[in-house]
């Protein structure tokens, strides 16, 4: 099952697996469900129509968007070759509790197509492609994304406690292109695909897989949902596997392309 919200002369609509919901369906009433009701009571919502509506954010506008950081060993080695303050990656690489961060509220994140941005301040910016985790109100994982995490290495790299200035600003976050309803054993070894391409021609590319991360897709859920509440759900991107070589920063005009799995999500750099 998939879900997509769609542009309508009325207004935002979602769909399933390309046909649209009922104009009341709310995706945060869907994440109030337990998980194991959520794949039925899809099943009995009446369909209408073709959804033709260019993509939005497969997100409402009071969710949150927040991310896990040095979650697999090459974003360990980038961060720490980026940093000036010593081996604090190192130490979050290998310590019992998670990095997580706020990225994005539902109503500033990007959806396929859209225009995503890097820092007029930063001189190295990178996107970081991510599975990103959709999650009901009791902490479960329910689905996925694909997920960009634009970020700032050259803001982080001066120091740490820049991380939000560095991950959080207009356009730092896209997601789409819809959500994949899917249960965390089957999240296990999915492909992800990044290619950036300038003036047409592909500058970086590079594929992995959710196998490589070191942390458990249950074990950050249950980390971020520790202490905060989210009664209509949330997304947590999970870190990123793919870091373009240090002599790369994201351009105006350029095209990036992430693919978890079946989902491809594509952003032009304003």
């Amino acid at each position: 099952m998939n879900l997509t919200r769609h542009i309508t002369p009325h207004g935002s609509r979602w769909a399933l697996d390309g046909a649209y919901l009922p104009p009341s369906f709310d995706l945060g009433l869907l994440l109030e469900l337990p998980c194991e009701a959520i794949a039925p009571f899809l099943a009995t919502l009446p369909t209408e129509g073709k959804a033709t509506g260019d993509l939005l954010a497969p997100i409402e506008a009071t969710q949150e968007v927040w991310a896990a950081g040095v979650t697999y060993l090459r974003s360990r080695d980038a961060r720490e070759a980026e940093s000036k303050t010593g081996d604090i990656y190192t130490r979050v690489y290998v310590a019992e509790r998670p990095e997580l961060f706020f990225k994005a509220a539902g109503w500033r994140v990007v959806g396929p197509g859209g225009a995503i941005r890097v820092r007029p301040d930063s001189t190295w910016d990178v996107p970081e492609p991510e599975l990103t985790l959709v999650i009901n109100r009791h902490g479960e994982i329910v689905g996925y994304c694909a997920g960009n995490d634009i970020s700032s290495r050259s803001i982080e790299g001066e120091n740490p406690l820049y991380l939000p200035q560095a991950k959080v600003y207009n356009g730092s976050c896209a997601l789409g292109p819809g959500i994949q309803i899917a249960a965390p054993d089957a999240l296990r070894d999915i492909p992800i695909h990044i290619e950036i391409t300038r003036h047409g021609e592909t500058i970086y590319a590079g594929e992995a897989s959710t196998s490589q991360m070191k942390r458990a897709f249950e074990e950050l859920a249950a980390y971020l949902y520790r202490e905060l509440d989210f009664p209509h759900g949330a997304f947590l991107m999970t870190g990123t596997c793919l870091v373009p070589p240090d002599n790369f920063t994201l351009q105006s005009g350029d095209v990036v392309t992430i693919a978890v799995g079946s989902l491809v999500l594509e952003n032009r750099v304003q």
